[in-house]
Protein backbone atom coordinates (compact mmCIF):
# COMPACT_ATOMS: atom_id res chain seq x y z
CA UNK A 1 0.00 0.00 0.00
CA UNK A 2 1.66 3.51 -0.98
CA UNK A 3 1.50 6.55 1.45
CA UNK A 4 -1.48 8.66 -0.23
CA UNK A 5 -3.52 4.89 0.47
CA UNK A 6 -2.53 4.48 3.84
CA UNK A 7 -3.21 8.57 4.59
CA UNK A 8 -6.52 8.11 2.88
CA UNK A 9 -7.63 4.68 4.98
CA UNK A 10 -6.79 6.09 8.60
CA UNK A 11 -9.14 9.18 6.83
CA UNK A 12 -11.60 7.07 6.55
CA UNK A 13 -10.88 5.35 9.74
CA UNK A 14 -11.79 8.84 11.65
CA UNK A 15 -14.54 9.63 9.74
CA UNK A 16 -16.22 6.64 10.45
CA UNK A 17 -15.32 7.08 14.13
CA UNK A 18 -17.17 10.09 13.99
CA UNK A 19 -20.10 8.19 12.46
CA UNK A 20 -20.11 10.30 9.60
CA UNK A 21 -20.75 9.32 6.26
CA UNK A 22 -18.61 10.40 3.43
CA UNK A 23 -21.75 12.63 2.11
CA UNK A 24 -22.16 13.76 5.54
CA UNK A 25 -18.23 15.27 6.21
CA UNK A 26 -18.23 16.47 2.57
CA UNK A 27 -21.63 18.44 3.28
CA UNK A 28 -20.18 19.84 6.44
CA UNK A 29 -16.65 20.74 5.45
CA UNK A 30 -18.28 22.63 1.75
CA UNK A 31 -16.41 19.98 -0.58
CA UNK A 32 -17.53 17.76 -2.91
CA UNK A 33 -18.62 13.74 -2.14
CA UNK A 34 -16.22 12.94 -4.94
CA UNK A 35 -13.27 15.36 -3.45
CA UNK A 36 -13.85 13.62 -0.08
CA UNK A 37 -14.06 10.12 -1.65
CA UNK A 38 -10.61 10.64 -3.34
CA UNK A 39 -8.73 11.59 -0.14
CA UNK A 40 -10.24 8.72 1.27
CA UNK A 41 -8.95 6.27 -1.76
CA UNK A 42 -5.80 7.80 -1.91
CA UNK A 43 -6.06 8.61 -5.15
CA UNK A 44 -5.91 12.62 -4.39
CA UNK A 45 -3.48 13.94 -1.38
CA UNK A 46 -5.32 15.47 1.51
CA UNK A 47 -4.78 19.39 1.41
CA UNK A 48 -3.62 21.50 4.57
CA UNK A 49 -6.37 23.48 4.78
CA UNK A 50 -8.59 20.11 4.57
CA UNK A 51 -6.39 18.64 7.41
CA UNK A 52 -6.75 21.29 9.83
CA UNK A 53 -10.69 21.91 9.14
CA UNK A 54 -11.48 17.92 9.96
CA UNK A 55 -9.23 18.24 13.46
CA UNK A 56 -11.06 21.77 14.04
CA UNK A 57 -14.20 20.62 13.36
CA UNK A 58 -13.75 17.30 14.16
CA UNK A 59 -11.15 16.69 16.04
CA UNK A 60 -9.50 13.93 13.58
CA UNK A 61 -6.06 13.00 14.83
CA UNK A 62 -4.48 14.52 11.96
CA UNK A 63 -0.65 12.94 13.35
CA UNK A 64 -2.14 9.64 13.20
CA UNK A 65 -3.98 9.95 10.17
CA UNK A 66 -0.38 11.22 8.20
CA UNK A 67 1.74 8.62 10.80
CA UNK A 68 -0.49 5.98 11.94
CA UNK A 69 0.66 7.29 15.44
CA UNK A 70 -2.56 7.97 17.36
CA UNK A 71 -1.52 10.83 20.09
CA UNK A 72 -3.44 12.63 22.98
CA UNK A 73 -3.13 16.17 22.60
CA UNK A 74 -3.93 18.15 25.13
CA UNK A 75 -3.90 14.83 27.40
CA UNK A 76 -0.66 14.62 28.33
CA UNK A 77 -1.19 14.07 31.87
CA UNK A 78 -2.30 10.20 31.14
CA UNK A 79 -0.74 7.57 32.74
CA UNK A 80 0.76 5.00 30.36
CA UNK A 81 -2.32 2.51 31.30
CA UNK A 82 -4.77 5.46 31.05
CA UNK A 83 -2.90 5.88 27.16
CA UNK A 84 -3.51 2.56 26.31
CA UNK A 85 -6.72 2.51 26.93
CA UNK A 86 -7.81 5.45 24.98
CA UNK A 87 -5.63 3.69 21.70
CA UNK A 88 -8.18 0.47 22.57
CA UNK A 89 -11.09 2.83 22.55
CA UNK A 90 -10.37 4.48 19.39
CA UNK A 91 -9.67 1.67 17.54
CA UNK A 92 -12.89 -0.06 18.12
CA UNK A 93 -15.85 0.91 16.45
CA UNK A 94 -18.53 4.16 16.87
CA UNK A 95 -21.00 1.70 17.83
CA UNK A 96 -18.71 -0.03 20.50
CA UNK A 97 -17.59 3.46 21.58
CA UNK A 98 -21.13 4.56 22.48
CA UNK A 99 -21.53 1.46 24.84
CA UNK A 100 -18.17 1.85 26.47
CA UNK A 101 -19.44 5.56 27.57
CA UNK A 102 -22.76 4.39 28.38
CA UNK A 103 -20.86 1.84 31.06
CA UNK A 104 -18.97 4.33 32.35
CA UNK A 105 -21.20 6.69 32.80
CA UNK A 106 -22.96 4.28 34.59
CA UNK A 107 -20.14 3.54 37.11
CA UNK A 108 -19.57 6.44 37.70
CA UNK A 109 -23.52 8.01 38.31
CA UNK A 110 -22.97 4.52 41.46
CA UNK A 111 -19.47 5.98 42.56
CA UNK A 112 -20.98 9.51 43.04
CA UNK A 113 -23.92 8.19 45.02
CA UNK A 114 -21.82 5.79 46.72
CA UNK A 115 -19.75 8.75 48.04
CA UNK A 116 -23.08 10.68 49.52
Amino acid sequence: MHLSEEIGSRLQEERKRCGMTQNQLAEALGISKRTQANYESGSSDATASYLSNVAVQFSFDVPYILTGRRTTASLDSLSEAEDSIVQQYRSIPPEDQRAIRRFVKAMADDAVKGST
